[in-house]
C-alpha cells in the first residue's frame, strides 16, 4: 500500500499546497491593503447629528393609512431635509412624508442626491442605475440603486431602492480585497460562506495529509536505521549468478537493505532512482523461502516474477544470512570505458550516440539489453548542447535554465538501438532529451540526457552492463512490436536481429509519434518493409495537422487495435514486444489484457520510470 499511498499523498499534497499558498498570499494581501479604503471610509460623509422631530409632523397613524393593510413596524427618520415614516409590511418598506402624509418613491434623481450627500470626494456622479442585485452588496436582499463617481478610487455608492438608505461605499481597493477574500474562504460564488464544501474538503485534505505523512514517516524508516552501524550485528549476504555460482559474499549490517549493503561493498546494482523504490531496476531473486512481497515489489514486478522469488533489492532488508541471485554477474561491479565515435540528431529531441570500446562484446549484448551510463557531476550551459541548424527553431522554443547542473554522479539506463553484429562491435544508443518543462510546470532537465547531449566525437564515456531481460522469445511465433519515443531503440535492435537472422515469421511494427519531425528512422523502417515481405511498418501520428497523405492518425495502441488486433484470427499465437512512454505502455498492456492475451506472451521495457 505504501507506494500507492505515497503517490496519492504527493498529488493531494500538491493540491493542498496550492491552496495553502493561496491562503497565505491572500491573507497577507488583505492585511496589507489600507483598512479605511477597504471599508469605504475614505470619501464617506459622517452621520448627521440627531435632530428634533418636527412639531408639524403628522401622527404615525397617517402613515399606516397611507400604506394600507397591516404593518409590522413603523419607524421615523430623515430623508435629506425631509422627515419620513418607514412602514414595513412584512415584504417591503414604504416611505411616507411625515408632514404631508403622502407616499414617497426613490427615483434616479433622488438616489443621486442621496449618494452625493453621503460622498465627500472629488469625483463627479454618474446617473443612478437600478439593480436587482450585486455581489458588491451581497447581504442586501432587495433592489438597489448604484451611483458611480469618477475619482481615482472609482468609488460606487449603493442605496436601498425602497428606503434610500446608503448601504455601502465600494472602491477599487475593496474590489481587490474581495478577490483575495474569495480565494481565502474558497467561496467562489457567494463569497460569504466560511463552511462551503471546498473549505471543508481542503481542511479534511490537510488532516489526511498530516495523518498519512505520519504513516509514511514510520513506514519509510526502520528502527535499526537509527542505530549506528557499528552497534548493529552483521550478517552474510551472498550474491549468486543465476546459474548458481557464488560471485561474492559481503557483510551486511542488520537492517540494511540488499541494495545499500551491496553498494557499500562496491557492488552497484542497476538503478535510476538510487534505491528509492521508484524505478524497479534493482530486482534480485531471493534464494530460499522468499519474504512476502511488499506493495513496492508488486508495483514494479509482474506477478509471475514475484512467484519465482524476485524482489526489489532496495526493499529487501537483511535480518539474517541471506542469499540472492542477480542477473548480470560480475558486470555489476565492472566498469568499461568507451569513446564517442559519432553523434547524430535523428529528430530534434532524439539523438543516436555510437560508442567504440576495446572491450569484447559477447552474446550478452543482445537486442533489448541496456547499459548503465555513468553520468558524472557537471555544470553546463545551454550552448554546450549542440544541435544541427535545421533543429535550431525547435531548441529555441525551449525555456532551458541558464545553468544545467548535476551535483553528484548518477547512473542512467539506455537500450542498445542496433545489434552489435550490425555495428562492427560498436554500441549504438538512442537518447531522448528531457527539456525540463511540462506545460506551464517547470521540472529539472534530465540528468542523463543533458550529459549525453553534451557529448562530441572523441569524448570518453564510462558504463556498466549490459543488463536486462527484455529479449526476443525463442521460437518463430508471429511478432507484434508496439512502441513510441525512445522505445524505438530496443525494438529497432530486435527487428534488425530477427530480419538479418533470416526470420520468416510475420512481424508488425507500430510506432507512435506526435509528428513526422518526432519520428526517427522512417526511411530505414520503410526500406526494411520493402526488402522483407514478412515485415510491415506502421507510423502513427497523434498530431492531426500532419496526418495527410494517407498517414495513420491517433494513439498508436488504438490504431493497432482497430487495424490488426481486433480482427486477428489468433492473438494467442503472437508474441508482443512493447516499449515507450509510461502512459502508452500502460494503455497498450491494458488493451492486450482486455483482448485476452496471456501475460507470458507480452514482453515490455518500461525504462523503469
Amino acid at each position: 500500500m505504501t507506494p500507492w499511498l505515497r503517490k496519492l499523498h504527493k498529488w493531494v499534497g500538491l493540491i493542498i499546497a496550492v491552496q495553502f499558498v493561496l491562503w497565505m498570499a491572500s491573507g497577507l494581501m488583505m492585511a496589507w491593503l489600507e483598512h479605511d479604503k477597504v471599508q469605504g471610509h475614505e470619501f464617506r460623509a459622517h452621520a448627521a447629528e440627531p435632530r428634533a422631530w418636527p412639531t408639524d409632523a403628522r401622527p404615525a397613524s397617517t402613515a399606516l393609512a397611507a400604506v394600507g393593510g397591516d404593518a409590522f413596524t413603523v419607524a421615523s427618520g430623515w430623508l435629506l431635509e425631509r422627515p419620513v415614516y418607514q412602514v414595513f409590511d412584512g415584504a417591503r418598506t414604504h416611505l411616507v412624508d411625515a408632514r404631508t402624509g403622502t407616499r414617497l418613491a426613490i427615483d434616479a434623481a433622488l438616489a443621486g442626491q442621496l449618494a452625493r450627500a453621503s460622498y465627500t470626494g472629488p469625483g463627479q456622479a454618474a446617473p443612478a442605475r437600478l439593480l436587482e442585485r450585486t455581489l458588491e452588496v451581497r447581504d442586501h436582499p432587495g433592489r438597489l440603486w448604484r451611483v458611480d463617481f469618477d475619482d481615482a478610487e472609482e468609488t460606487t455608492v449603493y442605496l436601498a431602492a425602497d428606503t434610500g438608505q446608503v448601504l455601502q461605499h465600494r472602491n477599487r481597493t475593496w474590489r481587490l480585497f474581495d478577490v483575495f477574500w474569495m480565494l481565502h474562504i474558497m467561496d467562489y460564488s457567494g463569497r460569504v460562506d466560511f463552511n462551503n464544501p471546498l473549505v471543508v474538503s481542503a481542511g479534511i485534505g490537510g488532516l489526511w495529509m498530516a495523518l498519512t505523512g505520519v504513516w509514511l514517516l514510520f513506514a519509510s524508516f526502520r528502527l535499526s536505521e537509527f542505530v549506528p552501524r557499528r552497534w548493529r550485528g552483521g550478517h552474510e549476504l551472498a550474491v549468486h549468478d543465476p546459474d548458481g555460482t557464488c560471485l561474492r559474499t559481503v557483510t551486511a549490517a542488520d537492517g540494511d537493505n540488499v541494495y545499500l549493503a551491496l553498494a557499500r561493498n562496491g557492488l552497484q546494482l542497476p538503478s535510476n532512482c538510487g534505491g528509492g523504490q521508484s524505478c524497479g531496476l534493482c530486482e534480485v531473486r531471493f534464494r530460499g523461502t522468499s519474504p512476502p512481497a511488499t506493495a513496492a515489489d508488486r508495483a514494479h514486478l509482474p506477478e509471475s516474477r514475484l512467484k519465482l522469488g524476485y524482489r526489489l533489492a532496495c526493499n529487501l532488508h537483511v535480518d539474517k544470512d541471506t542469499h540472492v541471485e542477480v542477473s548480470g554477474g560480475s558486470r555489476l561491479w565492472t566498469e568499461h570505458e568507451a569513446v564517442v565515435e559519432r553523434v547524430e540528431a535523428v529528430t530534434p529531441f532524439l539523438r543516436e550516440i555510437v560508442l567504440k570500446t576495446d572491450t569484447a562484446l559477447g552474446e550478452e549484448y543482445q537486442p533489448g539489453a541496456y547499459l548503465q551510463v555513468h553520468v558524472p557531476d557537471y555544470r553546463l550551459r545551454p550552448h554546450d548542447l549542440a544541435h544541427p541548424e535545421h533543429h535550431r527553431d525547435d531548441w529555441r522554443a525551449l525555456e532551458l535554465p541558464a545553468d544545467l547542473v548535476n551535483k553528484e554522479a548518477v547512473r542512467r539506463s539506455y537500450s542498445l538501438s542496433l545489434p552489435v553484429t550490425n555495428t562492427e562491435g560498436r554500441l549504438s544508443l538512442l537518447a531522448r532529451f528531457n527539456p525540463g518543462a511540462q506545460g506551464k510546470k517547470r521540472v529539472p532537465t534530465g540528468k542523463g540526457s543533458t550529459y549525453l547531449y553534451s557529448l562530441k566525437a572523441g569524448d570518453k564515456v564510462r558504463f556498466s552492463g549490459p543488463f536486462g531481460d527484455f529479449a526476443i522469445k525463442p521460437g518463430h511465433r508471429e511478432k507484434v512490436f508496439i512502441g513510441g519515443g525512445a522505445g524505438m531503440a530496443p525494438l529497432r535492435a530486435m527487428i534488425h536481429a530477427c530480419l538479418d537472422g533470416g526470420a520468416g515469421e510475420r512481424m508488425h511494427f507500430w510506432y507512435g509519434a506526435r509528428s513526422l519531425r518526432d519520428a526517427p528512422y522512417i526511411e530505414e523502417m520503410a526500406a526494411l518493409a520493402q526488402r522483407h515481405a514478412n515485415f510491415s511498418w506502421h507510423l502513427v501520428l497523434s498530431d492531426e495537422a500532419e496526418c495527410g497523405d494517407g498517414l495513420l492518425r491517433g494513439l498508436v495502441h488504438e490504431v493497432a487495435e482497430h487495424t490488426l488486433l481486433r480482427d486477428h484470427p489468433d492473438l494467442h499465437a503472437c508474441d508482443f514486444y512493447l516499449c515507450g512512454p509510461p502512459a502508452m505502455l500502460m494503455a497498450t498492456r491494458q488493451l492486450l489484457k482486455r483482448l485476452g492475451v496471456d501475460e507470458a506472451r507480452i514482453a515490455y521495457d518500461d525504462f523503469k520510470i
